[in-house]
């Protein structure tokens, strides 16, 4: 492979004097890198056909011996990136040229943790450590598909294409035996750190530009009003699973998650503009204000309780939603009670079946953004607009 060095005038760019600025193009391995060598000439003095300055014009010799030099430079730059016996690029011969390092040619695994040394920097600044945990993660998974894939403990950066990304989908879906929707937000998190590298002129394009995730058909499950009446009048004999139903109908009655829920304090209950009770605080997951009104059902039940800093006593996670299972096998609810679905059932039954608009929604469940919630209930309105006029049907009727 030879590299091409080419002069060419900016015409379009003539300045006050009549002078436009000369451009250099570097072409290997038929990739094009251009800069402006800082030189001027007046268009009619050009020898394209030599690529010099003709004599007549007074600065001929100064300009040529200018473009000689960057010739050179370039050129001995060229052979130098040869000598190293690794692939390079364009830009990586202008950076030699102009007295940078080149990129050297990374791997995946590589590129990988030097983003997140970069990104660990940011904990507690821009993102929080369960952020940094999700693409440490991705680290390991990609890690572990590149043994199982390659039987090599890295890949080279610059080979990645779309046929990685297909084979990385299909590792989890039969490996690792995901879900679709798990595997899409993996994946996500991948193709980020790749436009990093992309962004860092490591990789000349994004290997996975053209790559479409599968789509996921999200049918969202909440309670009814009937399962959740039947809920709330349940008395459990075990102070466990009574204490457990009622910080799930008090997630219900107001959307908060289950970090939200166990890191609520009576500093976050305050009276309001209205004269009424409102929760304030700030969503972990999307750093958004929470700002909900307490409705009776909520205040009933927030007022069984006597903890001194947070409002409920602490439970892990692990064994809310343990309970949560005994208490749907004993009420006889056929559904999978987790603090989402409570969300789900405070948007779908508490909200949108009481024709609250869906941008209060969307504010109140602490949404990024209105597509969010739109995409999660948009069918929910479509249903309550359905039996809205199967109603309005049996009027017209009578």
């Amino acid at each position: 492979m030879k590299i091409n060095i080419l002069y060419l005038l900016y015409k379009s760019k003539v300045n006050s004097k009549g002078r436009c600025p000369i451009r250099c193009r570097i072409t290997y391995a038929k990739k094009r890198t251009e800069f402006s060598t800082g030189q001027f000439v007046n268009p009619d003095n050009w020898d394209n056909k030599q690529q010099l300055v003709k004599l007549k014009d007074p600065e001929a010799e100064f300009i040529n011996t200018q473009l000689s030099l960057i010739t050179s430079k370039i050129n001995k730059a060229f052979l130098l990136l040869q000598m190293k016996e690794s692939d390079f690029t364009t830009n990586d011969i202008y950076k030699l040229f102009k007295g940078e390092k080149p990129h050297r040619e990374q791997s995946v695994i590589e590129f990988f943790e030097s983003y997140l040394n970069k990104l660990k920097t940011l904990i507690g600044i821009d993102i929080k450590q369960l952020t940094w945990n999700k693409f440490y993660y991705i680290k390991n998974d990609i890690a572990k598909f590149i043994k199982w894939k390659y039987s090599t403990s890295d890949y080279p950066l610059k080979k990645l294409n779309l046929q990685f990304v297909t084979e990385l989908e299909f590792y989890y879906k039969t490996v690792k035996h995901l879900k679709q929707i798990t595997i899409n937000k993996k994946i996500q998190r991948f193709k980020k750190v790749i436009r990093v590298a992309v962004a860092e002129n490591y990789l000349d394009k994004n290997p996975f530009m053209l790559h479409k995730p599968k789509t996921v058909k999200k049918e969202v499950v909440f309670l009814s009003s009937e399962e959740l009446d039947e809920l709330e009048k349940h008395v459990f004999a075990q102070k466990r699973l009574q204490f457990v139903k009622n910080l799930f109908v008090f997630s219900c009655y107001t959307g908060l998650p289950y970090r939200e829920l166990m890191n609520l304090k009576h500093s976050n209950i305050s009276k309001g503009f209205d004269g009424n009770l409102w929760i304030n605080m700030k969503r972990e997951k999307t750093s958004k204000n929470l700002s909900i009104p307490l409705l009776p059902k909520a205040t009933e039940i927030m007022d069984l309780f006597n903890e001194k800093r947070f409002v409920f006593p602490r439970l892990s996670n692990q064994r809310y939603n343990s309970y949560l299972k005994e208490i749907a096998v004993i009420v006889g609810v056929d559904k999978n009670l987790t603090t989402h679905m409570a969300r789900r059932t405070f948007a779908s039954t508490v909200l949108l079946y009481n024709d609250v608009p869906m941008e209060i929604v969307s504010e109140l469940l602490g949404h990024s953004s209105m597509k969010v919630t739109q995409d999660s209930y948009g069918k929910i309105v479509q249903r309550k607009i359905s039996d809205v006029i199967v109603e309005l049907n049996i009027k017209l009727k009578g």
